[in-house]
Order: structure tokens, then C-alpha cells, then sequence
């Protein structure tokens, strides 16, 4: 709606807001005090009734596959691409506190959904849905099918359903990938603190990362769900007790972890091999070590200075930190790469 506005005050063709249409079910939200659970059965009231006549249309009753929890607030009717409905329970937990300590941080990518590496040099790395290009072949050639059939045609609205069935298939497993990613960071992993860099999906679209790959903006803004995966762990964190740090990644990829060098780095270079010190690392790994540096650095977003960057007045503080980091990394590299 902002945008149909936006372009009639622009003088522009506005058309018409997309809308969902009447054959999509709506997701219906119902406070507690108005539903009624005995067993495994839920009963949602239909409204109507009262000094307005008899009720047009009885109360739905529905059968639950899962015991509902004791005290909830309200539920949330909903309905799936195959005509599978499902009630979401909304309810409160106590928020568990972390008592151990530690850092690590993440740099979020597209072939690699997540490289990690903590304090005592240990890497993680977190693979995300590798289905996506299988299931988007399916897809098209469902959709090329559809587009040869009349609209509105019995064959149209069979494939039309089954396009419908195999996205939902895909969305699911991705979800399912995600949920997994966020639980192993958020609950798994003894740190207390997690770092993740604020990475900008927009700037990984542009004209100087599409050399080799063309189907970079599928990739990046449907198949690996960053912004999804990055909302499910800001509410892990916060359930589980741990804190959740974004700082900026400016010229993380860019710089070299070992000497603080900066070189160009498009997406398809998947190996950082840097000019000045010959370090040969993985590039998410090498921006994850940055990202923790930065932090531990306590440095603004990014400055002019050396590899880490900090204020003039706290260099000699900030110098003895980046020994300590470098040291850390110098161990890892005997031990990945010996």
C-alpha cells in the first residue's frame, strides 16, 4: 500500500496493490479465554448468536496431534499449500541465563550459511538447504507446464495445486535447516556472547559480484533466508539466555586476518590468498576471524587505522589484544593447514 501511494504522489502508473486472494486461508488468531480443550479435542467458536438470532454456523471442533501446554494466552488457526491446518499455542517461558563466558563469532554467506571461529581458535562451520536447486528445477518446469494451459482451465488449477505442494515441500526443509542452524548456535555452543556481522544481502547482488554466477539474485534473496535465520536467533538468544551482538563487516572479506591488508574480494573467490604476506585462508573463515578481532578490539565501525582500527588514544591498550588474537589465528593455521 505504501508504494501504490508512493507512485500516484510521483505522478507515476500506480496499478493495484497485490492482495491475497479468497482461496487463501487467512491465519486466525484466538484469545484463551474464548477456547474451549477437553483431552485432545479444541473447540473455536464461530461467533454469531445471542439477541442477534440462532448461530448460522456451529462451533468448530478439531482433533490436536500434540498435548497443548497449560497456560497460554491465545492460538494462532492456520492452514499449509496442501489444506493442512495447524494450531500455534502462544504461551510463556522463564528465560534461562547463561552462567559460562566466551565469544564467538560468525560471518553469514551464501555458499556456507555460517563460518564461526571462538576465542581459543576453533572454526565452526554451519551448512545451510542444499535442495534449493533441485526443487527450483521442479518448479519451473511445473510453472513452464501451467503457462501453455488456459487460465482458470481444470489442468491449470491441478498444476497450479501441485506448484503449490512442491514449494511447500521446500519452504518446510529450508525452515527446518534454519530452525537447526539457530538452535546449534543459540543453545548448543557453550559462548556466551554471539558476534554476527550485520551482512547486507543487497550489496552481494550488485554488478561487480555477478561475473560468474547468474543465478546469484535467486540465491541470495530465496534460497538461504539470512533475514529468517537471523530473526530466529535473535529470539533463541534471548530464550536461552545469551547475547546477541550485529556489528558492521565492512571490508571484513576484503582484509587479510594475519597482516591487515585490503584487496578485492568478489563472491566467486571462495579462497583468500593475500599479496602482501602470502596467508592462504577460507574467505568466511578469514572474515569471521575479522569480525571477532573487531570486537574484541572494541573498534568503531571502520576506521583508517592498521588491522584493527582503534582510537588514537587507546592504541597501546588495543595493540596488546590484536597480539593475543593473532596468536590464537597463528594457531589455528598450523592447524588446518599443516
Amino acid at each position: 500500500m505504501k508504494a501504490f501511494f508512493r507512485r500516484v504522489k510521483a505522478g507515476e502508473t500506480p496499478g493495484f496493490p497485490r492482495v491475497r486472494p479468497r482461496h487463501c486461508f487467512f491465519t486466525l488468531v484466538y484469545p484463551a479465554m474464548y477456547l474451549k480443550i477437553e483431552g485432545d479435542q479444541i473447540s473455536l467458536p464461530t461467533g454469531g448468536g445471542g439477541r442477534h438470532g440462532p448461530k448460522r454456523f456451529p462451533n468448530v471442533v478439531a482433533r490436536l496431534t500434540e498435548t497443548s501446554p497449560e497456560q497460554f494466552k491465545e492460538v494462532a488457526i492456520s492452514r499449509d499449500a496442501r489444506g493442512h491446518y495447524y494450531a500455534s499455542f502462544a504461551a510463556e517461558r522463564t528465560i534461562q541465563v547463561r552462567e559460562t563466558a566466551g565469544v564467538v563469532a560468525f560471518d553469514l554467506g551464501v555458499k556456507t550459511l555460517a563460518v564461526g571461529i571462538n576465542e581459543q581458535g576453533r572454526a565452526y562451520t554451519i551448512g545451510g538447504f542444499k535442495g534449493a536447486r533441485w526443487y527450483n528445477k521442479q518448479l519451473d518446469y511445473i510453472r513452464s507446464k501451467r503457462d501453455k494451459c488456459k487460465k482458470k482451465s481444470r489442468r491449470y488449477i491441478h498444476l497450479s495445486k501441485v506448484y503449490q505442494r512442491v514449494s511447500e515441500k521446500k519452504r518446510n526443509k529450508q525452515r527446518d535447516s534454519l530452525h537447526k542452524a539457530s538452535h546449534l548456535i543459540s543453545h548448543t555452543l557453550v559462548e556466551r556472547t554471539v558476534v554476527v556481522g550485520d551482512l547486507s544481502q543487497r550489496q552481494m547482488v550488485t554488478k561487480q559480484h555477478q561475473e560468474r554466477n547468474k543465478f546469484l539474485n535467486r540465491a541470495v534473496y530465496n534460497e538461504w533466508g539470512l533475514y529468517t535465520f537471523v530473526q530466529m536467533l535473535t529470539y533463541k538468544c534471548q530464550l536461552y539466555g545469551k547475547e546477541l551482538v550485529f556489528l558492521d563487516e565492512r571490508n571484513t572479506s576484503k582484509m587479510c586476518s594475519g597482516c591487515g591488508h585490503l584487496q578485492d574480494m568478489p563472491l566467486w573467490k571462495r579462497t583468500y590468498c593475500c599479496t602482501h604476506c602470502g596467508l592462504v585462508i577460507d574467505r568466511d573463515l578469514n572474515s569471521a576471524i575479522n569480525i571477532l578481532t573487531r570486537y574484541v578490539a572494541r573498534r568503531g565501525p571502520h576506521t583508517s587505522l592498521g588491522a584493527c582500527g582503534v582510537l588514537q588514544e587507546d592504541r597501546n591498550s588495543v595493540d596488546t589484544t590484536r597480539v593475543s588474537c593473532h596468536a590464537h589465528l597463528q594457531q589455528l593455521n598450523n592447524v588446518e593447514y599443516a
